[in-house]
């Protein structure tokens, strides 16, 4: 082993019209994060600077690496290609906002991705997990740009005779011959997928749903009172508490009201923090209830979120005939809003301040083949063979007693 590539950059001054490479597949890089992370620091005058993946998978710094030692497409050799082997990972490893969607988002936003190669299973000699061959164009033709191509490759593998460990597939000539032709044909088919880059773009959005709670100082309530870890130290506020008849409320504006008089005429006093606890631990979840809103700040007077209602959607840019640019972001979301969610909950809204771009790859959706399932006269039948099999079995270990 002659180095680290990811710490030690032997060519720092160089670039290259093509670059092949096959880096190693989920490599942990904890123990040279500091190093990796004062590089991304840097931004784009260092390797790293479109994002970090998750230190337990190091493919998308290779990745970037690569990128980043690509002749730049204004040089006088009209920029670079490079092709790499990964594993699944970099396809859709991490969700809106995490470093390798990021990563994913800065290769299609720069039109980097020219065609991703789906290979056969078992054709390297240390795994048989799914592999791709990425090819990356700095310099796209002007058919190619702003376009990426899948092509599916996974059953053009040859047997090989005799298998070398792991290694037990490999692609003969005229598979090769096969996938050059896709490539070159650069036309939808059963193998062969075209999309616009923006057809890997969406938006993950926050849907919140109103907080309703009803309130009751019943004993069992009052109790979660006591044994809370703050509320249960305070002085008079259990008796206090059990000494309320209010029954139940439905708004928790009146039922603070009123608890607050009672607890003011027993002469117990809280802070905004107690207050907070006390009610979350006297409210109950109630459909039937009315909304708790917020009484100050910024938002007040708009609904509360349940957090426990909370949820995420994932919307594609061009969701439903709409533009599939970053500008659609507002009517897109509205219009899903309304057209998927308001229907089964009505009172339900986005909080636009979570929304996060992500950017998956889903290869094998894009491929998949639907398989009806085996008849009941089949399963039958096998099953039949199989008791036959077992019964002549046990028939033999009684014979031989």
């Amino acid at each position: 082993m002659l180095g680290n590539t990811l710490t030690n950059d032997l060519f720092q001054d160089d670039r290259f019209d093509y670059i092949l490479s096959n880096p190693p597949y989920g490599v942990d890089w904890k123990n040279i994060a500091e190093h990796v992370e004062r590089e991304h620091k840097k931004g784009f005058s260092g390797r790293f600077g479109a994002g970090l993946p998750p230190t337990s998978d190091g493919a998308l710094l290779f990745v970037q690496h690569a990128i980043a030692k690509m002749s730049p497409a204004d040089s006088q050799d009209g920029g670079a290609r490079a092709g790499i082997v990964l594993n699944g990972s970099p396809l859709f490893s991490g969700g809106a906002g995490s470093g390798s969607s990021n990563i994913r988002g800065w290769l299609l936003e720069n039109d980097l991705i020219e065609a991703i190669v789906a290979l056969p299973n078992d054709m390297f000699y240390n795994t048989g997990i799914p592999t791709y061959l990425w090819i990356f164009d700095n310099n796209k033709r002007p058919e190619r740009k702003g376009k990426v191509q899948l092509i599916d490759a996974t059953d053009l593998g040859a047997k090989m005779r005799p298998s070398l460990g792991s290694k037990r597939v490999q692609i003969d000539e005229a598979a090769r011959e096969r996938v050059l032709q896709q490539y070159a044909d650069m036309e939808s088919s059963d193998t062969s997928k075209i999309f616009d880059n923006l057809d890997f773009a969406y938006w993950q959005i926050t849907v919140e749903r109103p907080l309703r709670l009803n309130f009751e100082t019943t004993p069992e309530r009052v109790a979660l009172v006591a044994e809370h870890k703050t509320l249960g130290n305070i002085e008079d506020l259990i008796g206090a508490l059990n000494a309320f008849n209010g029954g139940q409320y439905l708004n928790r504006e009146d039922f603070l009201k009123d608890l607050g008089k009672h607890l003011g005429s027993r002469g117990v006093s809280l802070t905004s923090p107690q207050r907070k606890a006390l009610w979350q631990t006297l409210g109950e979840r109630d459909e039937n209830a009315d909304i708790c809103r917020f009484q100050s700040g910024k938002n007040k007077g708009a609904p509360e979120p349940d957090i426990s209602l909370r949820d995420t959607e994932n919307i594609p840019f061009g969701w439903n005939g709409h533009a599939k640019s970053h500008d659609a972001k507002d009517a897109t979301i509205e219009a899903y809003l309304t057209a998927s969610v308001k229907p089964h909950v009505e009172d339900a809204w986005v909080d636009y301040t979570k929304t996060r771009v992500g950017y998956e790859i889903p290869f094998t959706r894009h491929f998949y083949k639907y398989v009806p399932p085996r008849s009941l006269a089949e399963i039958d039948a096998d099953l039949d063979e199989s008791l036959q099999e077992i019964l002549g079995l046990l028939h033999k270990m009684e014979a031989s007693k």
